[in-house]
């Protein structure tokens, strides 16, 4: 069954378009990422969802109830729908426990409890109750927000780049903790994001959205290594594409003779790797002395050391138009700048489609 339903929708500002027709189905239960580079259209069509916005055209469909049908829209505040902003937009002047308790009606005799009840729900002690937003860690800010949403029972969670003001390993701990909160509380959950990682991460199905078009929606691990072009498939991480010539599931290529996915296509067409499906080796002169050398030799021009990984860029001497490729190394064994060694590639190299 599908809690949130998007058909045609569309929303200008002016002479521009930000959305051209969205059509999108969130299954309940799921955690789906909305992807894509600053402007477009991620933003706009959260807000539309949220009720913050109409579209100029098209239907915005929660479970069964039509949210909005063109310029006719449901109000936000009674769509039951729950949203945390980027920065959490606290009260400061309220204590947390009034915080969370913002929307809940103050003479309710069971209120006390509630929000005792949504504090152990995102894993805050209740020892915190009586502080003011100031006195948080970030993490436990976005988890006040989190829990201030979560007091109205909403029918759907709007996260929009809930963790992106925290430092790297809190935003890393946040984001699962977030993720299986909502699991576990079976709430449909939508989240806005520009981080790929992110959004592969957190979601069970991301919907990548460019120019104000979904350019592919899907399981992240199906948009990873099978994206419809290039385009998506650089922005959803290092890709290595290259030109290749096509025949009964091999691609012929600057790095030799790959296995393929697609046993139809014949001809020209463009193929993907990432990094992790290379690995280099230091190249045996002996063997190349011998008029044994290896299929595919390239020199290491750029190197990058990230820690556990050295992310190196390989020119290929195969390459007749100067090709280089992407190789992620261990950090530790990294070959540096100028070293001669030879590049395999291992696991099925993706075709993308005709266009």
């Amino acid at each position: 069954m599908t809690t949130l339903e998007l058909h045609g929708v569309h929303k200008s500002y002016g002479n521009v378009a930000a959305l051209k027709g969205i059509q999108l189905s969130v299954p309940r239960g799921s955690r789906t990422a909305i992807v894509g580079p600053s402007g477009s259209g991620k933003t706009s069509l959260l807000r539309i969802i949220a009720g913050f916005e109409a579209p100029d055209a098209g239907r915005v469909v929660l479970q069964g109830d039509v949210l909005a049908d063109g310029p006719a829209i449901v109000p936000a505040h009674q769509r039951g729908i729950g949203y945390v902003p980027q920065d959490g937009a606290l009260f400061p002047h309220l204590s947390v426990a009034d915080n969370v308790g913002f929307g809940l009606d103050k003479s309710a005799p069971d209120r006390k409890a509630r929000i005792n009840e949504l504090m152990d729900m995102v894993s805050l002690d209740r020892a915190m109750l009586q502080r003011r937003p100031h006195e948080l860690s970030g993490g436990q800010q976005q988890r006040v927000a989190l829990a201030r949403a979560l007091a109205q029972r909403p029918k759907l969670m709007l996260l929009d780049e809930p963790f992106s003001a925290l430092d790297t390993g809190l935003r890393a701990s946040t984001r699962k903790a977030v993720a299986r909160l909502l699991q576990d509380a079976g709430i449909t959950t939508i989240l806005v994001t520009h981080d790929q990682a992110e959004a592969l991460s957190f979601a069970d199905q991301v919907a990548v959205m460019r120019g104000g078009l979904l350019a592919q929606v899907g399981m992240p691990l199906d948009l990873y290594l099978r994206p419809n072009d290039p385009v998506t498939a650089s922005f959803l991480g290092d890709a290595v594409v290259l030109d290749a010539t096509l025949s009964a599931g091999w691609a012929d290529c600057a790095l030799g003779r790959l296995p393929t996915q697609d046993h139809a296509r014949v001809g020209s067409g463009q193929i993907l790797l990432r990094p992790e499906q290379l690995s280099v080796s230091p190249l045996d002169t002996a063997a190349v002395s011998a008029g044994e050398a290896p299929s595919c030799v390239g020199t290491v021009v750029e190197t990058d050391f990230c820690g556990s990984v050295c992310e190196l860029i390989v020119q290929l001497d195969t390459s007749a138009n100067g090709a280089r490729v992407h190789v992620h190394s261990a950090g530790l064994e990294a070959p540096g700048v100028g070293a001669r060694v030879q590049v395999s590639a291992r696991g099925m190299a993706h075709v993308f489609p005709a266009s």
